[in-house]
């Protein structure tokens, strides 16, 4: 009997043990738990800025303009002697464990700039539209912890400065971007290839429109390298056919508006207070097109060409004050760009005064902008400089502003 109870009392300690070992062990359950409740966590944002400026021309422009004979000498602060809203903007997104959505507004005169694309409707009627408010709107979704599809409007990959002036350290913007696409619509693919190497490629309509301006489609791409923490690379390129007029006598035009850009950029953080940055741009556009002087009018195969280099470096004195630098050399001699047949050299100072944990940016500016001499014809022909006088004649090849932007963002 003694045996028979021992043997029941055995078979109980086992029998538990096993019930035990196939529980989950407490701890982990909680662990478990946690886990896929953060992967089901969703998070809402609300960001923004708003800008405001004062800049004076130095040569008193009479038409209050800083844009010059070709009327693109600068991309956002155009007008001078003018207090000004530049740009305000609400960005919103949502984010889950697998996908991401944004939805960034903006509203004002760079607002209306920046997105010049999104102004013809759908019939080319050179009316705004309610796009003319968005400056991205485009979905995220992680198909693996490497690999990331993104499809909308979407900011462009090329370039070192961007249009949200709190990233910027310079308030104005670079003759580089000014003459590089502000932004895309259509889908791409990002792909993590290592800790150090990433891939991007993607389709887009073209540059800078709502709409593609005809059946073919644009490609981007970018690579980025980051040997080390301090340092990034990015190699940027856009290429596509851009053509608006086919071929005589054909619907054949694929190979008569080729338009590509590649794009450097390199970003170098070289102490926790000294930053140094690299943007340099070539371009080309390639198509028919009846060379000058030609009196026959026969369309010939030609390839024009433009590009420049920005050096970027700022140094942080304290926590409250840093002083920027740019300068750049952009040439458009070949006239595919906006700026009219000519090379412009260009140098940019901004202090920069950070109040209220950041929140508050004050940036002074000085900028001189000098022009070759430009290739012009038109109602201004007689005079060939690039910048208008006080008494309204382009009779000036540089320019010099200096005046101070306020950028206070939320978050």
């Amino acid at each position: 009997m003694k045996l028979t109870r021992f043997i029941l009392l055995i078979s109980l300690v086992f029998t538990g043990s096993k019930m035990y070992s196939q529980q989950v062990d407490p701890l982990k359950a909680d662990s478990l738990k946690a886990d896929s409740i953060a992967k089901e966590t969703s998070t809402f944002k609300i960001t923004g800025y708003v800008d405001f400026n004062y800049f004076k021309n130095l040569n008193d422009p009479r038409s209050g303009n800083n844009t010059g004979l070709s009327g693109y000498a600068r991309a956002f602060d155009q007008k001078e002697n003018q207090f000004q809203l530049g740009l305000a903007q609400t960005k919103l997104s949502y984010s889950r464990y697998k996908s991401d959505v944004v939805l960034d507004l903006t509203f004002g005169p760079h607002a209306d700039l920046g997105n010049y694309g999104n102004v013809l409707g759908p019939f080319g009627n050179g009316k705004a539209t309610t796009a003319l408010a968005i400056k991205q709107a485009y979905f995220n979704y992680r198909f693996t912890s490497k690999f990331t599809l993104t499809a909308g409007q979407f900011g462009t990959h090329v370039g070192y400065e961007v249009i949200d002036a709190p990233i910027n350290y310079n308030y104005s913007l670079s003759n580089l971007f000014n003459n590089g696409p502000f932004y895309h619509i259509g889908i791409k693919g990002s792909y993590a290839a290592s800790s150090k190497v990433n891939l991007m490629a993607g389709l887009v309509n073209n540059w800078d429109n709502l709409y593609d301006n005809n059946s073919f489609k644009t490609v981007i791409a970018q690579l980025n390298y980051n040997p080390n923490k301090k340092m990034a690379i990015y190699l940027n390129y856009v290429g596509g056919n851009e053509n608006t007029q086919p071929y005589p006598n054909t619907r054949k035009d694929s190979l008569h508006a080729k338009k590509q850009l590649l794009d450097l950029v390199v970003t170098w953080n070289v102490t926790s207070k000294f930053y140094i940055g690299l943007n340099v741009v070539g371009g080309a556009a390639s198509g028919l097109a009846v060379k000058p002087g030609d009196t026959t009018n026969t369309l010939v195969k030609m390839t024009h060409n433009w590009g420049g280099a920005a050096l970027y470096t700022n140094y942080q004195f304290c926590k409250l004050f840093g002083l920027g630098i740019r300068a750049e050399f952009f040439d458009n001699t070949g006239g595919v760009m906006y700026i009219g047949k000519t090379d412009v050299k260009s140098i940019t100072i901004t202090p920069r005064f950070s109040l209220d944990k950041d929140h508050l940016y004050i940036k002074p500016e000085f900028r001189m902008d000098v022009y070759k001499k430009i290739a012009y014809t038109g109602p201004a022909s007689g005079n060939v400089q690039q910048f208008e006088d006080s008494k309204g004649n382009y009779t000036k090849n540089s320019q010099i502003t200096i005046g101070v932007a306020f950028v206070y963002v939320f978050n």
